[in-house]
């Protein structure tokens, strides 16, 4: 039963991605673009925590 729960979320999700691409590609963009914005933060701050590692964690 769960599984096919998970078919269907995952379905639901397909399809309103689908949607906010056809209808409003500009709003589609800068969803993507906030979301890679946040990897590059996220990826910033564990290369300034591993710094701060090797530097004797002072």
């Amino acid at each position: 039963m769960a599984v096919n729960a998970k078919k269907v979320a995952v379905y639901v999700v397909v399809v309103f991605v689908m949607y906010v691409i056809v209808t409003d590609p500009k709003k589609a963009a800068d969803y993507v673009q906030i979301g890679f914005q946040g990897i590059s933060d996220a990826a910033g701050a564990l290369g300034d925590f591993a710094t701060w590692v090797a530097n004797g964690a002072k």
